[in-house]
């Protein structure tokens, strides 16, 4: 089922917020007309269809209106201009408010056969006027009316301006456009008939199709029933309106659609940011952060599990994290921290604008200029901006990189090592007893032998060379845990940069991107047709309607 004239509108109004600026001016603008004028009309009297006679001068248009209606309202001429303003014949109350909309104020009520449609037949300026007001009148007319009647006469049914500047711009309207050769009289029957034929061709390549076209005389009144019947089936119908405003949508839509291209034409879905990440990660000074944390996570196991004697020693060394302002609880939970990692050099900036600018060219790669170009100027992507810069330091600075606690194995060895510690002070001073009674040469106790060593000694040597032992081995083992602490310390700085990738550079240009499939399919939908609506419109070609 084909969408109504409002989901078309609708979806019109949303493909054109979705391009905006992105569009050229003149797409934009028309479109927004065309939405606005469909929703004023829309609003209007849905029991009146205008008609417009639109012509020449002397093609007869003023004659020919005065024969439908039925009365000479409208002057004739064929020498100049004799149609300065729209003169409207109305038939059926309510059209008031239509007509104010439409700028028309010269109004003539007339009565039709009984049952008939209401219907406003408009007598236009010439559209070949000489003076300009007239001409401007027509076309503002034109632009709004429901049906369009293109009145032509025997000698310039052919002219060049008419089928190049109004003809063919309709071309897309063929079943809202009837074409009425007017002053058929003043030919011969085969004549008539072969005039109407190259009018036809014309109108085809004009691109119009299967337009209607009659041939009338005014003058005698030859096919004026046949075109009055036309306009009253039309008036009964009341759709004209809604094809004329469907046609005009269709063809705002096929304009945007040419200025955005087809789906097929250019990738929609954005690259994966491996690499842009990779480089963003180096510019941030992430592989200088990752070594700090190694050595910052041996720092803290060997101050806490190395010889209680030595370890100290461990806490002269500088801890790197702090050096950077990376250590905990120095970091601002407020989002502001920022790290004391030097800036990057060229060469890293230079590898990160590269990677930005080669990420945005190949995610915008096939679209159209304008959209690739808003990319461009969204993401920034000459080079690595002060901005992004910022946020990358910032993202390193609030990443945690190492627990506030040493792991639970350092807190037992560092408590062990103080066990040792305490067995080989209590070795020495036992030694040291027995040394003073010696020396004083006062009996000794009994001292306890384990195994080839007294117990003093083997407190004393068992301490020491445990103690030792196990700084060496816990030592070794804060290497391997170092290393895996720079590991996941290492993808979460990852990750945090790619989090700023993807708000300084994945992000906007998803957002292009999604708004340039939004502005196709939105378009799509605006200028689509069921496959059986034209045919539909081609079997009513004896009403208006279709």
């Amino acid at each position: 089922m084909s969408p109504t004239l409002h989901e078309r509108a609708t979806a019109l109004a949303a493909a054109l917020d979705a391009g905006g600026p992105r569009l050229p001016p003149a797409v934009l603008d028309a479109g927004r007309t065309v939405v606005a004028r469909a929703a004023e009309r829309a609003a209007l009297s849905a029991e009146h269809t205008v008609v417009a006679l639109a012509g020449s001068t002397g093609s007869g248009k003023s004659s020919l209106f005065n024969a439908l209606v039925g009365q000479e309202l409208a002057g004739t001429g064929v020498q100049r201009p004799t149609t300065s303003e729209a003169l409207a014949a109305v038939r059926g109350p309510g059209a008031a408010p239509l007509l104010d909309w439409l700028g028309v104020r010269r109004r003539h009520e007339v009565d039709g056969p009984a049952g008939a449609g209401g219907l406003v037949l408009l007598d236009l300026p010439d559209h070949d006027s000489v003076v300009t007001e007239h001409r401007l009148r027509s076309e503002h007319l034109l632009e709004r009316v429901d049906l369009l009647v293109w009145v032509v006469d025997p000698q310039k049914y052919a002219d060049a301006a008419l089928h190049e500047r109004y003809l063919r711009p309709l071309a897309r309207h063929a079943d809202v456009v009837v074409l009425v050769l007017n002053q058929a009289d003043r030919l011969a029957p085969a004549e008539s008939a072969a005039v109407l034929t190259d009018l036809r061709r014309l109108a085809a390549q004009d691109g119009l199709g299967d337009v209607r076209a009659v041939a009338v005389s005014a003058r005698t009144g030859a096919g004026m029933d046949a075109l009055r019947d036309l306009l009253d089936d039309a008036a009964a119908r009341r759709e004209a309106a809604t094809r004329r405003w469907e046609a005009e949508v269709e063809v705002a839509a096929h304009q945007v659609l040419t200025a955005v291209g087809e789906a097929g034409r250019g990738r929609t879905r954005t690259p994966a940011p491996d690499a842009l990440v990779e480089a963003l990660a180096d510019a941030a000074g992430v592989p200088v952060v990752v070594a700090a944390v190694r050595g910052a996570a041996v720092r803290r196991v060997t101050a806490r599990t190395g010889w209680p004697p030595v370890r100290w020693l461990a806490r002269l060394r500088p801890d790197p994290l702090r050096r950077l302002h990376l250590a905990a609880g120095e970091v601002p939970a407020d989002g502001t921290a920022r790290t004391s990692l030097p800036a990057p050099g060229p060469a890293a900036r230079a590898a990160a604008g590269s990677a930005v600018r080669r990420y945005v060219d190949a995610a915008t790669e096939g679209v159209p200029d304008a959209w690739a170009l808003d990319a461009r100027a969204r993401v920034g992507a000459a080079d690595l901006g002060d901005a992004l810069a910022d946020d990358l330091d910032r993202a390193v600075a609030a990443t945690p990189l190492l627990p506030t606690r040493p792991a639970a194995w350092a807190r037992a060895v560092g408590a062990l090592q103080w066990v040792l510690l305490a067995a080989a002070v209590a070795g020495a001073v036992w030694l040291g007893v027995l040394a003073g009674l010696a020396y004083l040469r006062l009996p000794e106790p009994r001292t306890p032998q384990w195994g080839l060593l007294p117990a003093p000694t083997a407190l004393l040597a068992g301490g020491v060379l445990a103690g030792v032992l196990l700084a060496l081995l816990a030592s070794l083992l804060a290497r391997v845990g170092a290393h895996r602490r720079a590991r996941a310390a290492r993808a979460r700085l990852h990750a945090a940069v790619a989090a700023v990738a993807r708000a300084r550079v994945v992000d906007p240009v998803a957002g292009v991107l999604a708004d340039l499939a939004t502005c196709r399919d939105q378009a799509r939908r605006a200028g689509g047709r069921m496959a059986g609506s034209r045919s539909t419109g081609r079997a009513r070609r004896d009403g208006v309607g279709a």
